[in-house]
């Protein structure tokens, strides 16, 4: 396994922890101003969107289990999917699921890691 493969094992893990943290902090150095989510409800979020989300505490997660975490990297771009259960709140409602995250990712020497694209479905 290369360096960037191990670093963006760690980068993804990272976010699962940010994520079940609800930290926005983190969340903020892991992905892209440009970043693009397609949620769940098939709509477009973007990473203040997703970071209004964390920050506002519309969404608060008590589980994020990683079930399966396969990873390529060609060069400088990367893609991780995720297939794992989440549970936790989301504006007031109770919520488990299992999902299959795709995660799409580019690597800068300033950066490291970073988050452009994702998309969840359930799995």
């Amino acid at each position: 396994m290369t360096n960037l493969t191990e670093d963006l094992i760690a980068a993804e893990r990272r976010l699962q922890a940010a994520q079940l943290a609800a930290d926005a902090h983190a969340l903020d150095q892991l992905m892209d101003d440009q970043l693009i989510f397609t949620g769940p409800d098939g709509r477009l979020y973007s990473k203040q969107d997703d970071l209004a989300v964390q920050r506002t505490g519309r969404q608060r997660l008590s589980k994020v289990d990683e079930e399966d975490l396969r990873v390529l990297v060609l060069g400088t771009t990367g893609v991780t999917w995720f297939l794992g259960s989440l549970a936790g709140v989301f504006e007031g409602e109770q919520f488990a699921a299992r999902v299959r995250y795709t995660r799409t990712w580019v690597h800068t020497d300033d950066h490291g890691w970073r988050l452009v694209a994702a998309h969840v479905s359930p799995a």
